[in-house]
């Protein structure tokens, strides 16, 4: 070895233990080991750049996984440069140096894919917090009280736990959704403060109403008290709905004024059907002794007498079940129609005025045919055929009038 020079490319020892290492920039000394060989000074110098070299490979292994983050795996080249430049080392320095320059790349597209990542996580950010805007803009100008409130605590909920955008984009958005949420949260109170309202205005309504059906609950007028109730039901659909204890405890009042009085009329009601019912089959007997009495009417006199004792003693047995009321009126007016009829036939029987007219009409009859009669045997005598066959045509009609208007006669003397 020349020189004190030991056999390495990257490096030499001087006579007094001085190490040398030589990069591009040139030659420059690394440190001194005195007092042995020089092998072992180089020797000690090479083990440093071992390990440089192997915490480059490291690094190298790091990056290409992507173990570590583009900004990570910057600050670690740049730390490493750092070193291998200033190393007290023997070895291809250079060599180490364009490596971690190779790496440089690899990190920039490493920045390039993580920016892009950044930005399409931005994009669906702003995407779900943009969605979550419009829903709670049309959540704002809705009346959906109740479910409203707890998909407005669901958004705050999840806009929380998304990252921020850039300031302006984020604070423009978080503006909407902050005014959409106070214009909902303010018509909210202001619907439950009119619907507080209301709910006191029914209250006071249904208190009024309590009080008189609870005064209708023991009347014995079961027909207006029932259309009295049946008005107060009305009052209290529309009245609307009081604070709901309250609401219910009035009900249960109402409803119990309404039982007291419809369960007495119930009972009153079926004592009622008994006694109505065997009214029925009384004016049922009634009528069968009436029909087999009076009809057919053959004697009109008797037949008055007959339809007015049935009449008181109809009168006298009372009302009956409602649907029993038109087979039985039925029956009755049938029999006041017979009777009726009879009286009718009786009168257009002895009408003098009627009788008048018939025979009026027959004596006209008579001397229509008579005329008719001379006409067809003169125009006989003077050899008008045709003028008597006419004649004795029209004479013939005049006797079919003549025999309905005998008949008509003989009726009326029947």
């Amino acid at each position: 070895m020349s020189d004190g020079d030991a056999p390495q490319p990257f490096g030499r020892v001087d006579p007094d233990g001085t190490v040398y290492v030589r990069t591009a920039t040139g030659e420059r000394a690394v440190g001194q080991v005195p007092d042995v060989p020089l092998e072992e000074a180089l020797a000690f110098f090479t083990r440093r750049f071992d390990a440089l070299q192997l915490e480059v490979s490291l690094l190298e292994r790091r990056v290409a996984s992507g173990a570590l983050s583009p900004d990570d795996a910057a600050g670690s080249i740049k730390t490493v440069r750092t070193a291998v430049t200033d190393a007290h080392a023997v070895g291809d320095l250079d060599g180490l140096l364009a490596r971690l320059q190779a790496l440089t790349p690899l990190v920039d597209e490493a920045r390039a894919v993580q920016r892009a990542e950044k930005s399409r996580q931005l994009e669906e950010v702003r995407a779900k917090k943009e969605l979550a805007v419009t829903e709670a803009e049309a959540l704002a100008t809705g009346n959906d009280w109740r479910g409203g409130v707890n998909r407005f605590r669901s958004l705050l909920e999840d806009w929380k736990a998304l990252p921020r955008l850039d300031r302006a984009t984020d604070d423009a958005l978080w503006h909407r959704f902050s005014t959409a949420r106070t214009t909902y949260t303010r018509r909210r109170k202001a619907q439950f403060a009119q619907q507080n309202g209301q709910r006191e205005s029914a209250r006071e309504v249904k208190e009024q109403l309590v009080a008189e059906a609870e005064a209708l609950a023991t009347s014995t007028d079961w027909g207006p008290t029932t259309g009295a109730y049946r008005d107060l039901m009305t009052r209290w659909k529309a009245a609307g709905a009081a604070p709901r204890g309250v609401d219910e405890a009035l009900w249960r009042r109402f409803r119990a004024a309404q039982d007291a009085f419809f369960g007495a009329k119930q009972t009153i009601n079926a004592a009622q059907d008994v006694e109505f019912r065997a009214n029925a089959e009384a004016k049922t007997a009634l009528l069968d002794e009436a029909e087999a009495r009076m009809l057919p009417v053959t004697d009109l006199g008797a037949a008055r007498v007959a339809y007015r004792e049935l009449l008181e003693r109809w009168s006298a047995i009372g009302k009956v079940p409602r649907d029993s009321m038109r087979p039985l009126d039925t029956r009755l007016h049938a029999l006041e129609a017979a009777v009726n009829e009879a009286e009718d036939h009786r009168w257009r029987r002895t009408n003098p005025e009627a009788r008048a007219r018939a025979e009026d009409t027959a004596a006209k009859l008579e001397a229509q045919i008579a005329t008719l009669e001379e006409q067809a045997a003169k125009a006989t005598a003077r050899g008008d055929e045709r003028a008597a066959q006419q004649a004795s045509d029209s004479a013939a009609t005049y006797r079919e009038w003549l025999a309905q208007a005998q008949q008509a006669v003989s009726d009326f003397s029947g």
